[in-house]
């Protein structure tokens, strides 16, 4: 009976599947026959605006929808982005308005700014959408505490009006990309009581703030001491007097930068990665009028025509700026900022926590992310460089500070870190200022003598003010006619029309899909979920039916790739991990391992030969150099990391201990343990490891033992302490239950699936 039923259940699901990706396939294949027929010389909103966007506007249609996926609009492809590029040089009509250099969130707000505005607008982006800062940050939207306590403390109203619009831009955030943006309470813990009422007139003038900013999430409030310890187990017990908890934002930054550039094609906006530009185009006057760019996937190269020349390039903008002009003086002060990943253990699913004053007067975060814990950040100066690497000092920097903060039977590892990144911040001068060396407190918005429209520094909370600011510049100075004003404020993003917090139900219901994938795929794509879903192939199993992940510790899939190269512009295999899916911001061992699977989908997709393949890994290994991958003395080749992967799996004993023991074999090892420490530390030599498993009555062949003992990463100090011995118990017992077993776990010992020599999968 329980056969059959599950019989009808896989049946149906894949009936399911196979008439939705049906539907989605003949809709695409219409869209693409109307592409084909119409031919414009550049994208109209009336064309290839979604059908969701149409739906949008009528909200009763959204009352009555049921639960099969509305239509979904198919961007061109980037072959057709490149043609459209091309023919701006054959007549006045088909001249673009602006052209924006640099995709970041900057250059993808300005260009999703000036197409809702009727505008003809070009963008291009030498590598890929958020490939520099914009995929680097904290992932906070936030008007900034620290720089209201500041207003306050130099009552400084430049500083306070700052907060305030940061505050009104992350009401905006929330309203227009739901999926990718939402509210997180962040923990202030307190250790003197004189701080308790300081704080806590800071975190309600900020509500009240937020308020005024047209937007209040949930007000602050105290936390006493047993419910701060509650919610935060792990933090440093000793005079703590409670806690006080704020709200602020948080956000998926390279896919919401990716959201942002599909939304500007959506409205119009001809888009393309990978393109360079080479130098800028003038006129008999000395003004700007296009740029001669490069692709750099084909080294094809063409010139594109404008009625002027945005450059949004954060903290390569002095590179455009030389190129208008080769005298002018550099305006950017690079400035490294650097975070961390840890084991998600190390925060509260849904909390963050605030250090206001860590050792040398910075702040620092712990926040959840994306299953993990993002510590930092940095504030250091730097040279700037394509891909930044951390310095050791500066993640040494944060593990301390990460310290400082917890209790102190937490030991914090460096051995803990799953990733790091370096994102350079563009602190820019103004140069049009009196004193042209101070730094710009916000952005920067510079025309040059050849009218090029230059827009710098600010963050990722205020990049669609930003955009504003710097299109409202270029109307002027170029003298162009938009049909209307900005609609950035309220026009929703790519994927947010027909979510609901109740998405993931809807996919978990329709394709059997895991519900950590399903929530993973609504918070990541919105109500493109059901077309990434639609890609997924069957798992053969009876549970779950499909979703094929790319990593099993991780809720990335296989389809989450093919919609990637389809649908999102992903032309590299960097362009997958690291911003279409985040898995090498989040592990990079793990990013690692999962490489030749992504390689053989994408390849699929692409038809990449051979070579291309080994080029493609090669530059992804580099990349996870930058992101914090050890390097080895043996190069690491994709044929090495199938076969690693071929080999039979074993599992790292970690401290959750997944052999969990019975309560008889605990209370054995702490009288073994505590009889064999005479001093009362905490810890037994190492040479006593052997008598205690004597007085134990455990026997393990001397190679298993070195093989369980390596995998642990023991401290080389000559002694054990009590966790790590219970760790090597597990090891031995996992060894032993496997040999009654009959099976061949205990031959992977000899033969690990990957060579880690770090606790937790860490880098």
């Amino acid at each position: 009976m329980w056969k059959a039923l599950n019989r009808r259940r896989i049946a149906l699901a894949s009936l399911a599947v196979a008439a939705g990706g049906t539907s989605y396939y003949l809709h695409n294949t219409n869209s693409t026959k109307q592409r084909d027929f119409q031919r414009p010389s550049a994208i109209t909103p009336k064309i290839f605006m979604s059908e969701t966007y149409a739906d949008a506007n009528r909200s009763i249609l959204f009352e009555k929808m049921s639960d099969k996926p509305h239509t979904f609009w198919a961007p061109p492809s980037r072959k057709e982005m490149l043609s459209m590029l091309k023919n701006s040089i054959k007549d006045n009509e088909s001249v673009f308005d602006v052209l924006i250099i640099g995709g970041g969130a900057t250059g993808a707000g300005t260009a999703l700014d000036a197409a809702t505005r009727g505008l003809k607008v070009a963008l291009v982006e030498r590598d890929d959408f958020a490939a520099g800062t914009s995929s680097r940050s904290t992932k906070l939207v936030h008007g900034g505490v620290r720089y209201l306590e500041k207003a306050f403390k130099e009552l400084d109203y430049e500083q306070y009006k700052l907060v305030r619009e940061a505050l009104h831009e992350r009401a905006t955030f929330l309203h227009i990309a739901p999926y990718l943006s939402y509210p997180l309470p962040i923990i202030l813990p307190i250790y003197k009581w004189w701080q308790l009422p300081y704080f806590w007139v800071g975190v309600k003038a900020y509500d009240f703030l937020a308020g005024t900013a047209g937007e209040k999430l949930e007000s602050s409030y105290f936390s006493t001491r047993s419910k701060t310890l509650e919610a935060f187990p792990w933090l440093k017990k000793e005079k703590l007097v409670g806690a006080l908890v704020y709200y602020d934002g948080q956000h998926n930054d390279a896919r919401m930068n990716v959201a942002l550039a599909l939304t500007a094609i959506s409205y119009g906006a001809v888009v393309a990665n990978h393109v360079e530009v080479v130098n800028l185009l003038k006129d008999e006057n000395g003004k700007v009028i296009g740029a001669h760019v490069r692709d750099n996937l084909t080294n094809e190269e063409w010139d594109i025509r404008s009625k002027g020349v945005i450059n949004a390039t954060g903290a390569f903008t002095d590179g455009i700026r030389s190129m208008d002009n080769p005298r002018t003086e550099k305006i950017v002060q690079p400035s490294s900022g650097v975070h961390i990943v840890l084991p998600n253990y190390y925060s509260p699913r849904k909390m963050g926590l605030l250090d206001p004053q860590t050792s040398d007067g910075r702040v620092i975060f712990f926040l959840p992310w994306e299953g993990a814990t993002i510590a930092g950040t940095t504030d250091s100066p730097t040279e700037l460089t394509y891909n930044p690497v951390p310095k050791e000092e500066e993640i040494q920097w944060i593990l301390e500070e990460v310290r400082r903060y917890l209790s102190p039977d937490i030991k914090v590892r460096r051995s803990d870190v799953l990733s790091a990144w370096s994102g350079i911040r563009p602190l820019v001068r103004d140069p049009s200022a009196k004193n042209t060396s101070e730094l710009v407190r916000s952005h920067m918005i510079d025309v040059s003598e050849s009218n090029m429209i230059t827009i710098s520094g600010g963050k990722w909370t205020t990049y669609r003010n930003m955009a504003k600011e710097t299109v409202d510049v270029a109307i002027k100075v170029l003298e162009l006619k938009p049909s209307n004003d900005s609609l950035t404020e309220r026009a929703k993003l790519v994927g947010s029309h027909g979510y609901s917090n109740t998405t993931f139900i809807k996919i978990i219901q329709q394709f059997g899909i895991e519900t950590e994938i399903a929530q993973h795929l609504a918070q990541s794509y919105g109500d493109r979920a059901w077309a990434v879903a639609a890609l997924s192939e069957p798992t053969g199993k009876r549970w779950p039916v499909f979703g094929q992940r790319i990593s099993p510790s991780y809720p990335y899939i296989e389809a989450e790739v093919r919609y990637a190269v389809r649908r999102e512009y992903a032309c590299t295999l960097v362009d997958v991990i690291a911003r279409r899916t985040r898995l090498a911001f989040i592990n990079a061992q793990a990013t690692l391992e999962s490489l030749p699977r992504i390689i053989d989908i994408m390849s699929q997709e692409l038809g990449w030969s051979p070579e291309r393949q080994t080029q493609e890994f090669d530059r992804a290994v580099e990349f996870l150099h930058t992101m914090g991958l050890p390097r080895q003395t043996e190069k690491i080749t994709i044929d090495k990391i199938r076969q690693d992967s071929s080999k039979p799996f074993i599992r790292e004993v970690s401290p959750s201990f997944h052999l969990q023991f019975q309560p008889e074999e605990l209370a054995s090892f702490q009288k073994v343990f505590s009889d064999l420490d005479k001093s009362g530390e905490g810890h037994i030599k190492f040479v006593e490891l052997d008598k205690a498993l004597v007085i134990l009555g455990v026997s393990v062949p001397e190679q298993v033992l070195k093989t369980i003992i390596t995998q642990i990463n023991l401290e080389n100090n000559g002694s054990i302490e009590y966790g790590k011995f219970l760790e090597i118990m597990g090891g031995v017992k996992e060894y032993h239950l496997s040999e009654i077993a009959g099976d061949d776990r205990k031959i992977g010992y000899k033969q690990k699936r990957i060579p880690i020599e770090r606790s937790s999968g860490g880098v």
